[in-house]
């Protein structure tokens, strides 16, 4: 499958681009939106697209199987900025997904977005990522929707806790979710499901 990263860029989207050259069913699309980022995917051997979630990327699309939403405003941006990539760039993302007959659209969401109301702190981050895996539930994808726990930057052990609900806060390298999110690529049984995500003790090869 033709695999479209948003968010290519990103610490995790980078990881996953990496994960899914390394797979032998799949063929990674990075979509960055500045020039200056695409040589690091062209010395990768990576094919990339030069689109902006604040502009028109539906040719990003083009002959895309699925697509991995990993895309994020950031800490340093605004709470308009969330609202711009984490939500509206996802739901567009989403319509274009549809148009374009994409198989199956995996979101990266976080813990805390299925009840945004209760939380002390970054509301408005949680409220976009709540509304985002909302539309994507409502349109007619195949989609997976993984909220993972605290991002971290210590190195992936390959060893995870994903389950549908019930799961205890906690922490993740960014390089195990990139992991579990390639990995579910090839799950039927991941379709029209929603995970929790944290650190475990199972195997990413495993999971499903």
């Amino acid at each position: 499958m033709r695999v479209l990263v948003i968010g290519a860029n990103g610490d995790v989207g980078k990881n996953i681009v990496k994960n899914i050259k390394n797979t032998e069913d799949h063929e990674p699309v990075a979509m960055v939106r500045k020039e200056e980022q695409l040589g690091y995917f062209n010395d990768l051997g990576v094919e990339t697209v030069l689109a902006d979630l604040e502009g028109d990327f539906e040719k990003a699309f083009n002959q895309i199987d699925a697509v991995i939403f990993a895309a994020g405003s950031g800490p340093d941006t605004g709470p308009d900025k969330t609202i711009i990539i984490d939500q509206e760039g996802a739901i567009e993302a989403a319509d274009l997904a549809v148009k374009n007959g994409v198989k199956h659209f995996i979101l990266l969401s976080s813990m805390g977005a299925d009840q945004p109301k209760g939380a002390s702190k970054g509301k408005h981050y949680l409220y976009a990522k709540h509304r985002a895996d909302l539309y994507l539930t409502s349109t007619t994808l195949n989609y997976t929707i993984v909220r993972p726990g605290a991002l971290t930057d210590e190195p992936g052990n390959g060893k995870v806790n994903l389950q549908e609900s019930g799961t205890e806060f906690g922490e993740i390298p960014r390089e195990d979710v990139a992991s579990v999110l390639v990995h579910l690529l090839a799950k039927k049984e991941a379709k029209g499901k929603i995970y929790e995500l944290v650190s475990g003790s199972t195997k990413v090869a495993d999971i499903l």
